[in-house]
């Protein structure tokens, strides 16, 4: 997808194209698939597709939850530690 979402309701429309892809896949869609090349960044860093998930993709995902939560935090919302951790 175009990295090109300027509004909210851009956002909203991404995210529901994204789960709707998600449901699409298929578990045998990924095996055997650990050491495809995933390319990022016009080309930038290249990685295996454990090695991206290891050490960009999760690591990526965990900072943006984080600083989301910590910038919630800040503002004061009234969340803590059991909806982060989604308990």
């Amino acid at each position: 997808m175009e990295d090109n979402v300027t509004t909210f309701n851009q956002l909203y429309e991404r995210i529901d194209k994204t789960l709707a892809l998600l449901k699409e896949a298929k578990r045998e869609d990924f095996v055997g698939k650990e050491n495809t090349e995933v390319v990022i960044l016009g080309g930038k860093y290249k990685f295996s597709a454990v090695e991206y998930l290891q050490v960009f993709g999760l690591p990526n995902f965990f900072f943006h939850v984080t600083t989301a939560y910590d910038i919630l935090r800040k503002e004061g919302v009234p969340v803590g530690k059991t909806d982060f951790l989604g308990v």
